[in-house]
């Protein structure tokens, strides 16, 4: 599905109806977080919101990718480039689909753990939060203020209009209001079937429309059985073979990613990742370098792949999990070398890494069952992989 005329067709098709007020029957509601979610969608593409109209969400967030950057940006897509077309980043732009069954940020005492939130440290809680970060993050879109962006708004008509009839009349009368009203309705565009339509085949075996090979089934087997690996140590969130499963029990783990030396050269970073200790909320040090279960939907076509874009392949990833408990398992694959160091290791989550060793076969097996993770609309991607 193309994107490219939303602007346009909106601008030319206006919303007409819309209430703001307390009132709202079922049906009234229902209609209005419809308005919401096609509003939030041109939103979603519109590069007139970054400073040199060039980047949009949907630049970082390619819905024809998983929702993740796979542009070039000169570093083999391993970090996102500014709308300045310079500056570049030191992690990849998470994937945003299933991002909206990410819980809040907060505090699990009974697990000790951190939990939910968006981007890689969860410093914003909601996807309204995150959706309102990137705009005026002056190394991605590159606005100068909120009200820079509520400004590019009223240039459009559609958006006036719409935001009225939505939001209310006097919307645009406080430039904040305006601008949480922009992030609310992407967030109601993200969180449609779109983002998230349970349709791999994983789920359609779930539902009996999908036999698995026999290599698939033994991955299956190995990714479900804390006997054998440490996988649903993190990436499960729901009893084995649930429906619904998004593949991250949404913590935060330091599993020893080490620096990506050839993004670091391009972009020119020299500190250390803190990970969940950038996090405003977060001040305990024993939290330094750890970062966000990401979800394994859609895994095979999203790479490269950890936090900072360090491995290439899927498969290599999953090598890099089984060093740590095969001895025999010392070289990189991709640099024929030893594995590096990683860049923080004293907060290493070695417990949860705990594990069988695994043979070439078993890896080729897990890998396998990610790949059914994938998509229906992207599975004509894993042949080019």
């Amino acid at each position: 599905m193309k994107y490219l005329n939303l602007v346009a067709l909106a601008t030319a098709v206006l919303l007409v109806t819309g209430c703001t007020n307390s009132t709202l029957s079922k049906q009234e509601l229902q209609e209005q977080i419809k308005q919401k979610e096609q509003l939030g969608k041109v939103l979603f593409f519109d590069k007139n919101l970054s400073k040199n109209r060039s980047q949009a969400c949907a630049t970082c967030h390619n819905p024809e990718r998983g929702f993740v950057d796979d542009r070039d940006n000169g570093i083999k897509a391993m970090a996102s480039m500014g709308d300045n077309k310079k500056s570049l980043g030191d992690r990849q732009a998470p994937s945003a689909a299933y991002a909206m069954f990410s819980p809040k940020f907060h505090y699990d005492k009974k697990s000790d753990q951190y939990i939910g939130g968006q981007f890689w440290d969860g410093r914003e809680g909601t996807l309204a939060g995150q959706a309102g970060g990137p705009p005026t993050n002056p190394i991605e879109m590159g606005m100068p203020s909120k009200k820079a962006v509520v400004d590019r708004l009223k240039e459009n008509p559609y958006y006036i209009e719409t935001f009225k009839n939505i939001y209310g009349e006097d919307i645009f009368l406080s430039n904040e209001k305006a601008y949480t009203a922009m992030t609310d309705s992407i967030e109601k565009f993200e969180q449609t079937k779109e983002f998230a339509p349970f349709d791999s085949k994983y789920d359609r075996f779930l539902r009996g429309e999908y036999d698995l090979t026999p290599l698939e089934d033994l991955g299956r087997s190995l990714f479900f059985s804390n006997a054998n690996n440490s996988c649903a140590n993190c990436h499960l969130n729901k009893p084995e073979d649930s429906e619904g499963e998004t593949f991250t029990n949404y913590e935060y783990h330091n599993i020893g990613t080490p620096i990506n030396h050839e993004l670091r050269a391009k972009n020119g970073v020299k500190d250390i990742d803190k990970g969940l200790l950038a996090n405003p909320e977060v001040t305990d040090k024993k939290h330094l370098g750890k970062h966000k279960v990401p979800t394994l939907r859609n895994v095979a076509v999203t790479g490269p792949y950890m936090h900072n874009g360090v491995f290439k392949d899927l498969r290599t990833v999953v090598e890099f999990y089984d060093k740590y408990n095969n001895k025999e398992r010392k070289i990189n694959p991709e640099t024929g070398k030893p594995w590096a160091e990683p860049e923080v290791e004293e907060t290493i989550s070695l417990d949860d890494l705990k594990a069988k060793k695994q043979n070439d076969r078993k890896i080729d097996a897990l890998v396998a069952f990610m790949k059914l993770l994938t998509d229906k609309r992207y599975e004509h991607l894993l042949e080019e992989e």
